[in-house]
């Protein structure tokens, strides 16, 4: 399935959301905070994280067709807020130029401006949570917030870093990516009063679902073309962070090549990423890493056992298959 078809159940909240979005985009009196806006808005990007949180919402509600809610809408919003700030900040960290296959805000206005305009948006973000009213939605942003921020703090210590354990790099993705996907899906559950079991259901669904989706986002970092990443190809490379790809090519390596391959690693020039990029290709580092991607969700999908049958929860399952399509099918 695309994704256009898989958000179909969700089009007109979706719609809702980007309203919502642009809503509090717009409400700033400042020109200059105006313009800087209206750029973000046209970045445009997937709302995988919102589309999680309705969905969650829908496929753990047991009605059909249950009519709109205001405050599902504006939880779905502040999810894709934060993540919209963090974003920002990941370019500046990473001293990314494109994203989208737009300018990123850094690039166009500098740190100064993106790091400010990042904590704009978180603070529009909690703004739209603290008015739904609900301590464990606001608990629970919360948590996943200050898991974003340790993950990405981890990775950024951990940096060229050639000896990082597979254990540790999970970890790390578990906060910086997963957790705001566990997030918007445990939320999803609370808005529609579920029971705790299916709501711990849902958040391992996102979790698993996280890891997956980060796996498959490194992955591509290596292999995948300008246009289809939105941005430069090997931006991990060129700031020395360490991914599963290359921990796995690394472990498939014998002693020369380890050797070479960290050398190549060290060296972050355009050559080395083009040989890197080939011997990941013919190793059987690409073999593990889909295994891997592809267990976690798998076990994402089993979580989804507890729901039942629905076009929603048929929708939480295609985007798994989505995923793993995105990132594989065409090797």
């Amino acid at each position: 399935m695309r994704l256009k078809e898989i958000y179909q159940p969700i089009r007109e909240e979706l719609t809702q959301v980007e309203e919502v979005i642009k809503t509090s985009l717009s409400e700033a009196r400042n020109s200059s905070i105006l313009k800087v806006n209206r750029f973000l808005l046209e970045s445009g990007g997937k709302r995988m994280r919102p589309a999680l949180v309705i969905l969650s919402a829908k496929a753990s509600n047991g009605k059909a067709d249950s009519p709109v809610n205001k405050q599902l809408i504006n939880i779905a919003s502040s999810i894709e807020l934060i993540h919209m700030a963090s974003l920002i900040h990941d370019d500046v960290i990473d001293h990314s130029q494109r994203r989208h296959n737009n300018p990123t805000v850094n690039s166009r206005w500098g740190m100064d401006v993106s790091i400010t305009l990042g904590d704009y948006l978180y603070s529009l973000a909690f703004e739209l949570i603290s008015n739904c009213g609900n301590t464990d939605i606001l608990s629970c942003i919360s948590s996943a917030t200050k898991s974003m921020c340790e993950g990405e703090l981890s990775q950024v210590v951990e940096r060229d870093n050639l000896s990082l354990l597979k254990d540790r790099y999970l970890m790390i993705i578990k906060k910086k990516t997963a957790s705001l996907f566990a997030a918007s899906c445990e939320v999803g559950a609370i808005s529609a009063n579920s029971s705790r079991s299916l709501r711990s259901s849902l958040r391992h669904y996102g979790l698993n679902f996280g890891i997956a989706f980060q796996i498959v986002d490194d992955y591509l970092d290596l292999t995948g073309g300008e246009n289809n990443l939105g941005k430069a190809p090997g931006q991990d490379i060129s700031v020395g962070e360490v991914t599963l790809p290359l921990l796995n090519l690394l472990k498939s390596s014998d002693k020369n090549q380890r050797s070479r391959l960290k050398e190549m690693l060290k060296s972050k020039d355009t050559n080395s990423l083009e040989r890197i990029r080939n011997e990941l290709a013919d190793s059987d580092a690409y073999l593990y890493t889909r295994k891997i991607s592809s267990s976690y969700i798998s076990l994402a999908k089993d979580k989804l056992k507890a729901l039942k049958d629905s076009k929603y929860r048929r929708c939480l399952l295609g985007l798994g298959d989505f995923i793993l399509k995105k990132g594989f099918a065409e090797r």
